[in-house]
């Protein structure tokens, strides 16, 4: 079934019924929209016919709108296709600052162009989401100076997307660096640096946090003594991590792996020429 209408225009009309001061506008927007049995449904309750969802919308006014001083807007992104739209909108002061609330919306359009349904999901705040972002990042710096890798690993998604900036066949000086892709693998790549390394004199400092949603830059570096010679070192590292759901999806380490593996090796390495 292909509903008929000007998408842009039906997201306007339905975020204005919850800016409508005036409970008989409101209550013609709402006849405007669902049809005489729709239903409205958010995370806690569902609301069907008429009446029903006036005193939802109305009760949202009053508390979130008239009282505590907020409007509803668009994000602009309406999509849809056959009897389906959905769309997400953002709430915050009228005055304006920072985003309140986020949701996605989801509707079924009857043949005549009405609501049959309409579900509500929360999502994360840009301010909510980098919050998130921030505990993760800095929970993991927190384990990885504690030097446990089964706790480490835990911050990590089942599956993750692991990236290193050093050649695929990798050095035999610095086994540890190989491709992994779970969160086990997460666990036995700090382990095996733990064996190479003597935990006690492992130190580093996390210069700068940057982040940006889901994603992260960690800028800062790594201190580490060789077990077997006793030589420590120092090298620059960068660490890019993405977050989702509070685990990390990403782990992209870009270090100076020169210094890391002339320390391993016990002497220079000698950069291959290139024509």
């Amino acid at each position: 079934m292909d509903i008929d209408i000007d998408i842009e225009q039906f997201v306007d009309r339905y975020v204005a019924v919850w800016n409508e001061p005036d409970p008989a506008a409101r209550r013609r927007l709402i006849a405007g929209l669902w049809d005489v049995d729709g239903v409205e449904t958010n995370e806690s309750a569902r609301y069907q016919g008429h009446g029903r969802i006036e005193a939802r919308i109305s009760e949202a006014h009053n508390t979130l709108v008239r009282d505590a001083g907020n409007i509803f807007w668009s994000a602009g992104d309406a999509t849809g296709h056959h009897d389906m739209v959905t769309f997400t909108t953002h709430m915050g002061p009228e005055a304006g600052g920072d985003i309140a609330w986020t949701g996605r919306t989801f509707v079924t359009l009857g043949e005549n162009g009405l609501i049959r349904s309409d579900h509500q999901f929360t999502v994360n705040t840009p301010a909510e989401t980098n919050t998130s972002t921030r505990a993760t990042v800095q929970e993991f710096l927190h384990r990885l100076g504690e030097g446990d890798p089964d706790r480490i690993a835990e911050l990590f998604a089942e599956h993750v997307e692991w990236e290193l900036n050093w050649p695929v066949d990798g050095h035999p000086a610095v086994p540890w660096i190989r491709p992994r892709s779970t969160r086990a693998d997460v666990a036995d790549h700090f382990r095996a640096i733990a064996a190479f390394h003597i935990p006690e004199e492992a130190a580093g400092k996390a210069s700068q946090v940057l982040v940006d949603g889901r994603n992260a830059v960690v800028l800062g570096d790594i201190r580490q003594t060789v077990e077997a010679t006793g030589r420590p070192y120092t090298a620059l590292c960068a660490l890019h991590l993405t977050v989702t759901n509070g685990l990390i999806t990403r782990y992209a380490v870009y270090e100076d792996s020169l210094t890391v593996t002339e320390a391993l090796a016990g002497q220079p390495i000698h950069r291959r020429a290139t024509d």
